[in-house]
Protein backbone atom coordinates (compact mmCIF):
# COMPACT_ATOMS: atom_id res chain seq x y z
CA UNK A 1 0.00 0.00 0.00
CA UNK A 2 1.38 3.26 -0.82
CA UNK A 3 2.24 5.81 2.19
CA UNK A 4 0.93 8.85 -0.38
CA UNK A 5 1.81 10.62 -3.00
CA UNK A 6 2.42 13.74 -4.03
CA UNK A 7 1.96 15.88 -7.19
CA UNK A 8 5.37 17.26 -8.05
CA UNK A 9 7.95 17.73 -5.57
CA UNK A 10 8.22 19.54 -2.45
CA UNK A 11 10.81 20.57 -0.09
CA UNK A 12 9.39 20.44 4.20
CA UNK A 13 10.91 19.92 6.98
CA UNK A 14 10.17 17.08 8.34
CA UNK A 15 9.29 17.39 12.20
CA UNK A 16 10.17 13.96 13.47
CA UNK A 17 8.45 14.32 16.52
CA UNK A 18 11.44 16.58 17.79
CA UNK A 19 10.79 19.86 19.99
CA UNK A 20 9.95 22.61 17.99
CA UNK A 21 6.86 23.82 20.08
CA UNK A 22 7.14 24.47 23.41
CA UNK A 23 6.15 22.33 26.04
CA UNK A 24 2.06 22.08 25.75
CA UNK A 25 -0.14 22.27 28.26
CA UNK A 26 -0.91 18.69 29.45
CA UNK A 27 -4.40 17.73 29.73
CA UNK A 28 -5.71 15.26 32.54
CA UNK A 29 -5.70 12.64 30.37
CA UNK A 30 -2.35 12.93 28.70
CA UNK A 31 -0.49 12.03 32.17
CA UNK A 32 2.79 9.98 32.03
CA UNK A 33 2.88 6.88 33.67
CA UNK A 34 4.60 6.76 37.25
CA UNK A 35 6.85 4.09 35.75
CA UNK A 36 7.37 5.50 32.84
CA UNK A 37 10.87 4.65 31.23
CA UNK A 38 13.55 6.93 30.85
CA UNK A 39 13.75 5.94 26.79
CA UNK A 40 12.90 3.42 24.34
CA UNK A 41 14.91 2.01 21.60
CA UNK A 42 12.54 1.77 18.49
CA UNK A 43 12.57 -1.76 17.26
CA UNK A 44 10.88 -3.42 13.73
CA UNK A 45 7.27 -4.01 14.75
CA UNK A 46 6.45 -1.09 17.12
CA UNK A 47 3.87 1.29 16.73
CA UNK A 48 3.71 4.94 17.93
CA UNK A 49 0.78 3.63 19.74
CA UNK A 50 2.70 1.18 21.38
CA UNK A 51 5.81 3.23 22.19
CA UNK A 52 3.75 5.96 23.58
CA UNK A 53 1.82 3.62 25.84
CA UNK A 54 4.85 2.61 27.76
CA UNK A 55 5.23 6.44 28.64
CA UNK A 56 1.61 7.57 29.05
CA UNK A 57 -1.47 6.65 30.93
CA UNK A 58 -3.40 7.34 27.40
CA UNK A 59 -1.23 6.04 24.42
CA UNK A 60 -3.23 8.63 21.97
CA UNK A 61 -2.14 11.53 23.69
CA UNK A 62 1.15 11.12 22.06
CA UNK A 63 0.82 14.27 19.71
CA UNK A 64 0.45 16.53 22.11
CA UNK A 65 3.69 15.33 24.52
CA UNK A 66 5.73 15.41 21.18
CA UNK A 67 5.09 19.36 21.25
CA UNK A 68 2.75 18.96 17.93
CA UNK A 69 -0.22 21.23 17.01
CA UNK A 70 -3.31 20.37 15.22
CA UNK A 71 -2.06 21.40 11.40
CA UNK A 72 1.40 19.23 12.27
CA UNK A 73 -0.35 15.95 13.21
CA UNK A 74 -1.97 15.97 9.83
CA UNK A 75 1.90 15.70 7.80
CA UNK A 76 3.32 12.50 7.97
CA UNK A 77 6.19 12.03 10.62
CA UNK A 78 8.37 9.43 10.87
CA UNK A 79 10.12 7.35 13.38
CA UNK A 80 12.74 4.51 12.47
CA UNK A 81 13.99 1.54 14.15
CA UNK A 82 17.09 1.91 15.66
CA UNK A 83 16.29 5.18 16.71
CA UNK A 84 15.71 6.03 20.62
CA UNK A 85 12.61 8.03 22.33
CA UNK A 86 13.74 10.06 25.44
CA UNK A 87 11.42 10.91 28.19
CA UNK A 88 12.28 14.43 28.56
CA UNK A 89 11.07 14.61 32.68
CA UNK A 90 12.24 18.34 32.90
CA UNK A 91 9.68 19.37 30.00
CA UNK A 92 7.37 16.44 30.86
CA UNK A 93 7.31 15.57 26.95
CA UNK A 94 8.97 12.70 24.69
CA UNK A 95 11.46 13.92 22.11
CA UNK A 96 14.02 12.00 19.10
CA UNK A 97 16.99 14.01 21.17
CA UNK A 98 18.53 12.84 24.57
CA UNK A 99 16.78 15.85 27.19
CA UNK A 100 19.95 18.64 27.88
CA UNK A 101 21.12 17.91 24.23
CA UNK A 102 20.77 21.16 22.95
CA UNK A 103 18.43 22.05 19.82
CA UNK A 104 18.29 18.64 18.51
CA UNK A 105 20.95 18.90 16.12
CA UNK A 106 22.51 15.59 15.35
CA UNK A 107 25.53 13.91 16.82
CA UNK A 108 26.87 9.91 17.74
CA UNK A 109 25.37 10.04 21.06
CA UNK A 110 21.85 8.88 19.51
CA UNK A 111 20.02 12.37 19.26
CA UNK A 112 18.85 12.91 15.86
CA UNK A 113 19.51 16.04 13.06
CA UNK A 114 16.50 17.16 11.83
CA UNK A 115 17.14 18.61 8.35
CA UNK A 116 14.91 19.42 5.32
CA UNK A 117 14.02 16.46 3.49
CA UNK A 118 12.39 15.81 -0.06
CA UNK A 119 8.83 14.69 0.32
CA UNK A 120 9.03 11.53 -2.27
CA UNK A 121 6.01 8.52 -2.75
CA UNK A 122 9.02 6.36 -0.91
CA UNK A 123 9.55 7.97 2.41
CA UNK A 124 8.63 6.36 5.73
CA UNK A 125 8.64 3.15 3.71
CA UNK A 126 10.62 1.56 6.66
CA UNK A 127 9.05 3.94 9.55
CA UNK A 128 6.95 2.43 12.18
CA UNK A 129 3.42 2.76 11.89
CA UNK A 130 1.29 4.71 14.26
CA UNK A 131 -1.20 1.85 14.82
CA UNK A 132 -1.05 -2.16 13.76
CA UNK A 133 -2.25 -1.01 9.87
CA UNK A 134 -2.17 -4.71 8.97
CA UNK A 135 -5.29 -5.11 11.05
CA UNK A 136 -7.13 -2.54 9.18
CA UNK A 137 -5.90 -2.74 5.79
CA UNK A 138 -8.57 -5.35 4.32
CA UNK A 139 -11.22 -3.07 6.16
CA UNK A 140 -9.63 0.10 3.98
CA UNK A 141 -11.18 -1.55 0.73
CA UNK A 142 -13.32 -4.52 1.14
CA UNK A 143 -15.88 -3.78 3.54
CA UNK A 144 -18.48 -0.95 2.24
CA UNK A 145 -21.13 1.12 4.01
CA UNK A 146 -23.22 2.03 1.55
CA UNK A 147 -25.75 4.73 2.15
CA UNK A 148 -29.08 3.80 1.62
CA UNK A 149 -29.81 6.59 -0.77
CA UNK A 150 -26.98 5.44 -2.65
CA UNK A 151 -28.47 1.56 -3.61
CA UNK A 152 -30.98 3.45 -5.71
CA UNK A 153 -28.50 5.38 -8.52
CA UNK A 154 -25.50 2.55 -7.90
CA UNK A 155 -24.85 1.25 -11.49
CA UNK A 156 -25.92 -2.54 -11.82
CA UNK A 157 -24.69 -6.08 -13.48
CA UNK A 158 -27.52 -6.04 -16.24
CA UNK A 159 -25.71 -9.21 -17.96
CA UNK A 160 -22.84 -11.57 -18.44
CA UNK A 161 -21.19 -12.44 -21.21
CA UNK A 162 -22.60 -15.79 -23.34
CA UNK A 163 -25.10 -15.65 -20.64
CA UNK A 164 -22.88 -17.04 -17.61
CA UNK A 165 -24.90 -17.24 -13.99
CA UNK A 166 -22.14 -16.25 -12.09
CA UNK A 167 -18.69 -14.34 -12.65
CA UNK A 168 -14.83 -14.76 -11.67
CA UNK A 169 -11.66 -12.91 -13.01
CA UNK A 170 -11.89 -11.79 -16.70
CA UNK A 171 -15.30 -12.40 -16.89
CA UNK A 172 -16.97 -9.56 -19.20
CA UNK A 173 -19.81 -8.15 -17.86
CA UNK A 174 -22.73 -4.95 -18.96
CA UNK A 175 -23.57 -2.51 -16.42
CA UNK A 176 -26.59 -0.32 -16.76
CA UNK A 177 -26.15 3.08 -14.88
CA UNK A 178 -24.52 6.28 -14.67
CA UNK A 179 -20.86 6.22 -14.28
CA UNK A 180 -19.89 9.92 -13.48
CA UNK A 181 -16.70 9.49 -14.96
CA UNK A 182 -15.62 6.13 -13.30
CA UNK A 183 -13.80 3.51 -14.67
CA UNK A 184 -12.39 1.46 -11.54
CA UNK A 185 -15.15 0.03 -9.06
CA UNK A 186 -16.07 -2.10 -6.30
CA UNK A 187 -18.91 -4.84 -6.74
CA UNK A 188 -21.14 -5.28 -3.91
CA UNK A 189 -24.88 -6.74 -3.10
CA UNK A 190 -26.33 -5.45 0.02
CA UNK A 191 -25.91 -6.71 3.32
CA UNK A 192 -26.67 -6.77 7.25
CA UNK A 193 -28.68 -3.74 7.65
CA UNK A 194 -27.04 -0.94 10.31
CA UNK A 195 -29.90 0.64 12.73
CA UNK A 196 -29.10 3.66 15.04
CA UNK A 197 -29.61 1.62 18.39
CA UNK A 198 -31.03 4.43 20.10
CA UNK A 199 -33.83 5.71 17.26
CA UNK A 200 -33.97 2.68 15.64
CA UNK A 201 -33.42 4.43 11.78
CA UNK A 202 -31.67 2.74 9.13
CA UNK A 203 -28.57 4.28 9.01
CA UNK A 204 -26.64 2.25 6.27
CA UNK A 205 -25.94 -1.19 4.94
CA UNK A 206 -22.53 -3.17 5.48
CA UNK A 207 -22.41 -4.52 2.09
CA UNK A 208 -20.92 -7.63 1.09
CA UNK A 209 -17.81 -6.93 -0.70
CA UNK A 210 -17.77 -9.21 -3.87
CA UNK A 211 -14.38 -7.96 -6.27
CA UNK A 212 -13.47 -5.14 -8.30
CA UNK A 213 -14.83 -4.93 -11.80
CA UNK A 214 -12.70 -2.26 -14.49
CA UNK A 215 -14.20 -0.26 -17.75
CA UNK A 216 -13.13 -1.61 -20.70
CA UNK A 217 -15.83 0.36 -22.66
CA UNK A 218 -18.20 3.09 -22.35
CA UNK A 219 -21.74 2.39 -23.71
CA UNK A 220 -21.91 3.95 -27.32
CA UNK A 221 -25.03 5.86 -28.93
CA UNK A 222 -27.95 3.25 -29.55
CA UNK A 223 -26.63 0.90 -26.44
CA UNK A 224 -27.92 0.80 -23.49
CA UNK A 225 -25.15 -1.17 -20.90
CA UNK A 226 -21.45 -0.58 -20.25
CA UNK A 227 -18.98 -3.30 -20.91
CA UNK A 228 -16.63 -4.20 -17.86
CA UNK A 229 -14.41 -6.90 -17.32
CA UNK A 230 -14.23 -8.53 -13.49
CA UNK A 231 -10.45 -7.16 -12.56
CA UNK A 232 -10.76 -9.60 -9.29
CA UNK A 233 -13.44 -11.71 -7.16
CA UNK A 234 -13.43 -12.36 -3.97
CA UNK A 235 -17.02 -14.36 -4.33
CA UNK A 236 -18.97 -15.48 -6.85
CA UNK A 237 -20.37 -12.22 -8.97
CA UNK A 238 -23.90 -12.02 -10.72
CA UNK A 239 -26.02 -10.40 -12.68
CA UNK A 240 -28.01 -7.73 -10.45
CA UNK A 241 -24.92 -6.91 -7.72
CA UNK A 242 -24.07 -3.54 -7.95
CA UNK A 243 -20.93 -1.02 -8.48
CA UNK A 244 -19.80 1.61 -6.56
CA UNK A 245 -16.53 3.51 -7.38
CA UNK A 246 -13.36 2.51 -5.38
CA UNK A 247 -11.96 4.57 -2.61
CA UNK A 248 -9.20 6.42 -2.96
CA UNK A 249 -5.78 5.35 -1.96
CA UNK A 250 -5.53 5.85 1.84
CA UNK A 251 -2.56 6.89 4.07
CA UNK A 252 -0.88 5.03 6.60
CA UNK A 253 -0.04 7.34 8.58
CA UNK A 254 -2.79 8.12 11.16
CA UNK A 255 -2.66 10.57 14.11
CA UNK A 256 -4.51 9.79 17.21
CA UNK A 257 -6.58 12.87 18.18
CA UNK A 258 -9.84 13.67 20.17
CA UNK A 259 -12.84 14.66 18.14
CA UNK A 260 -13.38 18.66 17.78
CA UNK A 261 -17.00 18.41 18.61
CA UNK A 262 -18.96 16.38 21.66
CA UNK A 263 -19.48 13.08 20.28
CA UNK A 264 -21.71 10.73 21.82
CA UNK A 265 -22.09 7.54 19.57
CA UNK A 266 -23.49 4.03 19.65
CA UNK A 267 -21.58 0.56 18.68
CA UNK A 268 -24.09 -0.78 15.55
CA UNK A 269 -22.08 -3.67 14.00
CA UNK A 270 -19.43 -5.46 14.87
CA UNK A 271 -17.55 -6.72 11.54
CA UNK A 272 -17.85 -10.68 10.84
CA UNK A 273 -21.68 -11.14 11.87
CA UNK A 274 -20.16 -11.80 15.72
CA UNK A 275 -22.08 -10.66 18.43
CA UNK A 276 -18.85 -9.16 21.03
CA UNK A 277 -15.18 -7.58 19.57
CA UNK A 278 -12.36 -7.79 21.67
CA UNK A 279 -8.78 -6.14 21.17
CA UNK A 280 -7.97 -5.14 17.60
CA UNK A 281 -11.13 -6.01 15.99
CA UNK A 282 -13.10 -3.39 14.07
CA UNK A 283 -16.99 -2.27 15.15
CA UNK A 284 -18.58 0.86 13.88
CA UNK A 285 -20.45 3.43 15.11
CA UNK A 286 -23.35 5.36 14.13
CA UNK A 287 -21.42 8.94 14.25
CA UNK A 288 -19.55 10.11 10.90
CA UNK A 289 -18.13 13.01 9.07
CA UNK A 290 -21.43 14.91 9.10
CA UNK A 291 -20.97 14.71 13.30
CA UNK A 292 -17.79 15.94 13.17
CA UNK A 293 -15.75 12.30 13.38
CA UNK A 294 -12.62 11.77 10.85
CA UNK A 295 -9.49 9.83 10.89
CA UNK A 296 -7.74 9.25 13.52
CA UNK A 297 -10.57 10.27 15.57
CA UNK A 298 -9.94 8.41 19.25
CA UNK A 299 -13.59 8.04 21.43
CA UNK A 300 -13.97 6.49 24.51
CA UNK A 301 -15.64 3.22 24.78
CA UNK A 302 -18.45 2.06 27.54
CA UNK A 303 -20.50 -0.77 28.41
CA UNK A 304 -23.97 0.74 28.47
CA UNK A 305 -25.46 0.92 31.64
CA UNK A 306 -27.99 -1.81 32.32
CA UNK A 307 -31.77 -0.47 33.93
CA UNK A 308 -32.15 -2.75 36.71
CA UNK A 309 -34.96 -3.34 39.69
CA UNK A 310 -34.10 -1.56 42.93
CA UNK A 311 -35.09 -4.17 46.11
CA UNK A 312 -34.78 -1.88 48.47
CA UNK A 313 -37.55 0.89 46.40
CA UNK A 314 -40.97 1.21 47.63
CA UNK A 315 -43.19 -0.87 44.30
CA UNK A 316 -45.00 1.64 42.63
CA UNK A 317 -48.47 1.28 40.63
CA UNK A 318 -51.99 -0.23 41.35
CA UNK A 319 -51.61 -1.96 44.52
CA UNK A 320 -47.80 -1.82 44.23
CA UNK A 321 -46.99 -3.78 41.37
CA UNK A 322 -44.50 -1.93 39.71
CA UNK A 323 -40.69 -2.49 40.72
CA UNK A 324 -39.30 0.74 40.80
CA UNK A 325 -36.09 0.88 37.98
CA UNK A 326 -33.14 2.57 38.26
CA UNK A 327 -30.10 3.12 35.38
CA UNK A 328 -26.58 1.97 36.19
CA UNK A 329 -23.67 4.03 35.44
CA UNK A 330 -22.14 3.39 31.66
CA UNK A 331 -18.71 1.75 33.08
CA UNK A 332 -15.74 2.41 30.72
CA UNK A 333 -14.27 -0.22 28.84
CA UNK A 334 -11.67 0.75 26.23
CA UNK A 335 -10.90 2.69 23.27
CA UNK A 336 -11.40 2.85 19.82
CA UNK A 337 -9.85 4.95 16.76
CA UNK A 338 -11.48 5.44 14.21
CA UNK A 339 -10.05 5.05 10.42
CA UNK A 340 -12.56 4.63 7.64
CA UNK A 341 -15.30 7.59 8.08
CA UNK A 342 -18.37 7.56 6.03
CA UNK A 343 -21.21 10.32 6.31
CA UNK A 344 -22.95 8.60 9.01
CA UNK A 345 -21.19 5.62 10.11
CA UNK A 346 -17.58 5.27 10.75
CA UNK A 347 -15.36 2.17 11.53
CA UNK A 348 -13.25 1.93 14.24
CA UNK A 349 -10.41 -0.08 15.88
CA UNK A 350 -10.36 -1.50 19.25
CA UNK A 351 -7.39 -0.41 20.60
CA UNK A 352 -7.49 -1.41 24.47
CA UNK A 353 -10.40 -3.46 25.74
CA UNK A 354 -11.39 -4.62 29.92
CA UNK A 355 -14.73 -5.88 28.73
CA UNK A 356 -16.09 -7.47 24.76
CA UNK A 357 -17.61 -4.53 23.66
CA UNK A 358 -21.29 -5.45 21.80
CA UNK A 359 -24.09 -3.94 19.73
CA UNK A 360 -25.14 -0.59 22.07
CA UNK A 361 -22.51 0.23 23.49
CA UNK A 362 -21.34 3.98 24.04
CA UNK A 363 -18.07 5.32 22.50
CA UNK A 364 -17.63 9.09 23.46
CA UNK A 365 -15.51 12.29 23.50
CA UNK A 366 -12.56 11.15 25.85
CA UNK A 367 -12.84 13.01 29.36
Amino acid sequence: MKNFSTVGVRVAVVALFAGLLAAPTQAATCEFRPNAPDQHLVVKGDTLWDISGKFLQHPWCWPQVWGLNKAEIRNPHWIYPGQIVYFDRKNNRLSLSRPGSGDGSGSANGTLRLSPQIRTEGLGKDAIQAIPAGVIEPFLSQPLIVEAGELKGSPRIAAAEDGHVYLGQDDKIYVRGDLKGGSSFQVFRPGTPLKDPQTGKLLAYEAVYLGTAKLFAEAKPGVDAHTFVVASSKQEIGVGDLLIPAPPTVMRNYMPHPPDQNVDARVVGVYSGVTHAGQNQVVSINRGTLDGIDVGTVLQLYTLGRTVPDPGAPRRGILGTKKTMIKLPDEQSGTLFIFRVFNRISYGLIMQVTDPVKIGDVARSPE
